[in-house]
């Protein structure tokens, strides 16, 4: 047979079990107190004690000596599973588990199996009745099994099975940033643990040779790859979720975790600072306790609790969600409410908006929410007090320039004398002037404010500024000149009210600061030309393409021309005591634009006035 052509070859075999066990150790020495190599040092001390008295042991027929091999073969199995449960904690991340009271009672089994095998004789809790049982030609021995010999031997098995379990949790969770070393170090246990389990109940034809240890053998080649090729300790799990947990616990937003059955997981410091709970408290508790949630956002955790949250809150998913820093997928369906809390950090009442979204792992699978909760007590607080002053301002500068302008009216009716027409006129137009800066800063409240986009048809838009400018000004010359496109071929999907603004401002502000001195008409008044043509990136007029497209306004004039210090004002964001710009005009169109992520650029144009052009995206109507 093979096995004869090998002499004594079960104890060959673990004798090089427990030399690879020790060379593995000797190669990581250099990477002690990394996470996990201290652990996996103990579990290499516990395979090389295992192996090499089981090997020693079956090369030796002295019955007192034996003995003691076999206590020490014991005390080998005992703490394989408690350093390899240990490493696995550690290296997935979960150090804190290490040091908790569950672990120490295992860490106690582990000293309570050892003190029963030094006093085993006195007992026979592990073992009794060993005699030579030889097989192989090897000195195997026969014993009957001892209760606390089975237990050890199953606890083993669940302590080896959970590492397994966590190293197998983190291949899943981390993708493949880690799958080469963990599938490796959660395969290897496999070969010896099945053999020990056999060897425990007795199976196979010669139920007194344990093979375990020569099964370690492959144990120590998959260790050895994950340490070598896959560089084990050079990059582990416990960076991820270190990461994880800092990404969430120092962020300055109190974010909260629920489980599917909508009960507080998991509070970062700042939510336990805000609701005034810490996380151990508030753990397993409906989050209602500690949070008077608006209804919307309430609903999303009422109900059937296999109900998708994303149908709850919006059932066609048109929803905004929640950033990466939340820890929430995208796509996953999320709400945005206002909720006052009375802070337990001292800070009196204060606002916040609470964003709601399903909570995914790595696979998808729906396992729970995440609520966020934003302080926009400053960003509420100053959107009151600018809504209030613009509508103060609105209110009175309509009623009072309407007075003045009336009254200016009548005075100019009145008057004979040239000079004093001259000024009533003055104030009539000052007053108009007031009322339409008035108008102007409601058309701004509403672009500083949300709104939503819709199908628009640019052409349309740019006709109608131009009709309304020759309809208010009917002794200016506004021309138009659009480019010829397919039906549909001017649409884009972006904020109507910003596009309006941007177009109508525009062509206003060539209108309103003309100084009646143009080179294009020979009376010299107001001319004004608005074209809008499309460009495609890469493609004609005719490109269907709307990758990078573009619809181009250009507003054209033979004014006086936009001051450098209005433009610089504008361009920079800012106005100085120095650089003002003498309207709102500029800064619609400005705000105008950011609202639909259009481009403007001001230009002089020859012989004089001032070329403005107006960049538009298209957007896709899908």
């Amino acid at each position: 047979m093979l096995f004869d052509l090998v002499p004594a070859w079960p104890a060959l075999g673990s004798l090089a079990g427990g030399a690879g066990a020790i060379w593995l150790a000797w190669a990581i020495r250099e990477r002690l107190g990394r996470p996990g190599v201290d652990w996996f040092l103990g579990v290499f001390a516990a395979q090389a004690t295992w192996c090499l008295s089981y090997g020693i042991g079956l090369l030796v027929g002295d019955p007192t000596l034996r003995y003691l091999l076999e206590a020490a073969t014991w005390l080998g199995i005992v703490w394989t599973g408690v350093a390899f449960l240990g490493f696995a904690l550690e290296y997935t991340g979960r150090s804190d588990v290490v040091r908790s009271r569950l672990f120490a009672s295992v860490v106690g089994f582990g000293l309570l199996s050892t003190a029963l095998l030094v006093t085993n004789p006195v007992h026979g809790a592990f073992w009794s009745g060993l005699e030579s049982d030889p097989a192989f030609g090897v000195e195997t021995v026969s014993y009957a099994f001892g209760p606390w010999a089975y237990l050890t031997v199953a606890v083993e098995s669940v302590l080896v099975a959970s590492a397994v379990f966590l190293l197998v949790d983190t291949l899943l969770s981390y993708g493949p940033l880690y799958r080469r070393e963990s599938a490796a170090v959660a395969l290897s246990p496999l070969p010896p643990g099945f053999a020990i389990v056999a060897w425990a109940l007795a199976l196979g034809p010669v139920p007194q040779l344990q093979l375990a240890p020569i099964m370690f053998v492959p144990h120590v080649l998959l260790d050895a790859y994950a340490f070598d090729r896959a560089e084990m300790f050079d990059r582990n799990p416990t960076t991820s979720r270190a990461a994880e947990r800092t990404a969430i616990d120092d962020l300055t937003d109190p974010i909260v975790a629920l489980g599917l059955d909508r009960r507080v997981v998991r509070l970062n410091p700042a939510a336990e600072t805000v609701l005034g709970v810490d996380a151990e408290t508030a753990r397993d508790r409906p989050l209602a306790e500690f949070l008077d949630l608006p209804a919307r956002v309430g609903s999303d955790f009422g109900g059937d609790p296999d109900r998708d949250v994303a149908d709850e809150i919006d059932p066609d998913g048109d929803t905004e969600a929640p950033s990466a820093a939340d820890g929430a997928e995208p796509d996953g369906g999320a709400s945005r409410e206002a909720v006052e809390i009375d802070s337990a950090a001292g800070t009196g009442r204060r606002t916040y908006a609470v964003s709601t979204s399903r909570l995914t792992d790595p696979n998808g699978t729906h396992v729970g929410y995440t609520v966020v909760l934003s302080d926009i007590t400053e960003r509420e607080r100053r959107r009151q007090q600018l809504e209030v002053l613009n509508r103060i301002l609105r209110h009175n500068l309509r009623n009072d320039a309407g007075v003045v302008r009336g009254y200016g009216e009548i005075l100019r009716d009145r008057l004979e004398d040239a000079e004093l027409v001259r000024m009533a006129d003055a104030i009539e137009r000052r007053a108009g002037a007031l009322a339409a800066l008035g108008e102007k800063a409601g058309t701004v409240e509403r672009l500083v404010s949300d709104g939503d986009a819709s199908v628009v048809a640019v052409d349309e838009v740019v006709a109608s500024a131009v009709a309304d400018a020759r309809e208010r000004d009917p002794d200016a010359t506004v021309e138009s000149v659009v480019e010829d496109l397919d039906d549909g071929g001017w649409t884009t999907r972006v904020r109507e009210d910003a596009l309006r603004a941007i177009v109508e401002n525009t062509v206003e502000n060539a209108l309103d600061h003309h100084d009646g001195e143009g080179g294009e008409r020979e009376d010299g008044e107001a001319w004004v030309r608005a074209s809008l043509r499309r460009e495609n990136d890469g493609g004609g007029p005719d490109d269907a393409s709307n990758d990078a497209a573009r619809f181009v306004l250009v507003v054209e004039d033979d004014g006086p021309g936009i001051p450098d210090h209005e433009v610089e004002a504008v361009e920079s964001g800012r106005e100085t005591a120095l650089e003002h710009g003498s309207g709102l005009g500029l800064w619609v169109v400005e705000w105008g634009a950011a609202a639909i992520g259009a481009e403007v650029d001001y230009a002089d144009r020859e012989p004089r006035g001032t070329r403005v052009t107006v960049s538009i995206p298209v957007v896709d109507e899908a």
